[in-house]
């Protein structure tokens, strides 16, 4: 029987899914709603339409977003190849104008001879049959009846709302205005990294925060049930102080007494490479986050992996649902893609899709998945959306957070994201080879 597959959505990841499967020698088709129907911010009927910057970070490979990008071209993306042909003067940034974009991506699924696009609504997930695989890459703003249905597949691992806490890396906090202690002695004695405040830090800090500006919102980014911590300090001076900021139950070793208040940093994934900043969700912009939130002495180096964020969201609880594949545990050859998934951005988007694309081809050609190294940055990616240690997963771009540590240490930013990013492309390298 011919082998067949299904792709759901034409964003970057979609084209990416489909066009990873035809280069595979997979016939598939790739369903879009549009131009029949669009969503709260969709407005043009061409595949891949950016709805919000037209940049696509970095291209310096020392970067994170470059590294990203060295390592889509080696897989071969499509989406790199059409920016290429619409790219506009950015600095040292790949930006694109939009609609060309747009347009050279869908005229090369147009003209791709195994790929069918079909301009129609999928209303439910279709189960893969045999010789048949199956890639939702749906965006996190699907369609109301596909949402359902996704919830009905996916039970409680479905969410809404993205109300997430900044995210720091572990290792640019100050170790020396910190302390590692749970409260009470509760739990392990590193499972907290306490940032400690006196009580003039704590009232500028205070503020600082209560002044700062915040981000705009749009209709569809509604979120409920979650309040933004700026918000909770405007109630009052010792609003976070008696919540999120409690000093209860904690000693400073340095002093012998409780701090007049605490910032809690917990770990975000297995490896304690990342830390969340507790209860901190925020509506504040990303520039006032990093300016605020750097008042605080241990985090006054931090490196903001991710900032915070409320919006309109759906993604999934991967790390429940997903294998670093991205295929559902549960359901064989069924792939999930994009940012639905819980890899943030452009590129992010565009790497998923091309590893559910590639892996929905292994599957329907009775080859073991393709697993990317960690040290690689879409590998380190596919793991922290598969990451089951994860217990409050949030969507996450790329970040040097991801990737384990170099061996020595390199103070300079620079040259650690040069070593960092020669030790991924040789293990990339190395894994295409052995994949080819």
């Amino acid at each position: 029987m011919e082998r067949r597959a299904t792709v759901v959505g034409g964003g970057l990841a979609g084209a990416e899914a489909a066009w990873q499967l035809a280069r595979a020698g997979i016939s598939c088709t790739l369903y879009e709603m549009k131009p029949g129907k669009h969503s709260p911010a969709h407005s043009s009927s061409l595949l891949a339409e950016l709805v919000c910057s037209n940049s696509f970070k970095a291209e310096r490979v020392e970067s994170a977003a470059g590294l990203l990008k060295a390592e889509l071209r080696l897989l071969g993306s499509l989406c790199l190849q059409c920016a290429e042909q619409a790219r506009v003067p950015a600095g040292g940034a790949l930006a694109v104008d939009r609609a060309l974009f747009a347009a050279a991506v869908t005229r090369a699924i147009e003209a791709a001879p195994r790929i069918t696009l079909r301009r129609e609504e999928v209303t439910q997930i279709p189960l893969p049959g045999e010789n048949e695989a199956v890639v939702v890459a749906a965006g996190p703003l699907a369609s109301p009846a596909l949402s359902e249905s996704i919830q009905a597949l996916c039970g409680a691992g479905l969410r809404f709302y993205d109300a997430a806490a900044p995210i720091v890396a572990a290792e640019s906090v100050d170790m020396q205005s910190a302390f590692a202690a749970s409260r009470y002695a509760r739990g392990g004695v590193d499972d907290y990294v306490n940032c400690p405040l006196g009580q003039s830090e704590y009232e500028a800090f205070h503020a600082a925060l209560v002044s700062a500006e915040r981000a705009h919102t749009h209709a569809f980014d509604v979120y409920e049930g979650c309040m933004p911590i700026e918000v909770l300090a405007g109630r009052g001076l010792d609003s976070i102080r008696y919540g999120p900021m409690k000093p209860v139950g904690l000693r400073d070793p340095r002093t012998g007494k409780r701090p007049w208040a605490v910032l809690q940093l917990r770990k975000e994934n297995t490896a304690g490479t990342l830390l969340n900043l507790v209860g901190f969700q925020t509506n504040l912009k990303f520039g006032e986050q990093q300016r605020v939130f750097s008042m605080i002495p241990a985090l006054r180096r931090a490196e903001f992996v991710r900032y915070g964020v409320m919006h309109r969201n759906t993604f999934l609880d991967s790390p429940r649902l997903l294998g670093a594949d991205f295929q559902m545990r549960e359901h064989p050859r069924l792939y999930f893609a994009g940012q639905i998934t819980g890899v943030e951005g452009y590129m992010e988007s565009a790497g998923a899709g091309i590893l559910a694309g590639r892996n929905a081809a292994r599957a329907l050609l009775g080859e073991s998945p393709l697993r990317l190294p960690p040290e690689t940055m879409l590998g380190a990616l596919s793991r922290y959306v598969s990451d089951v240690g994860i217990r409050d997963f949030q969507p996450m771009g790329a970040s040097f957070g991801l990737l384990p540590p170099l061996p020595e240490r390199i103070r300079d930013k620079k040259a650690r994201g040069a070593a960092l990013a020669e030790r991924a492309m040789l293990q990339l390298t190395a894994a295409a080879g052995a994949d080819s």
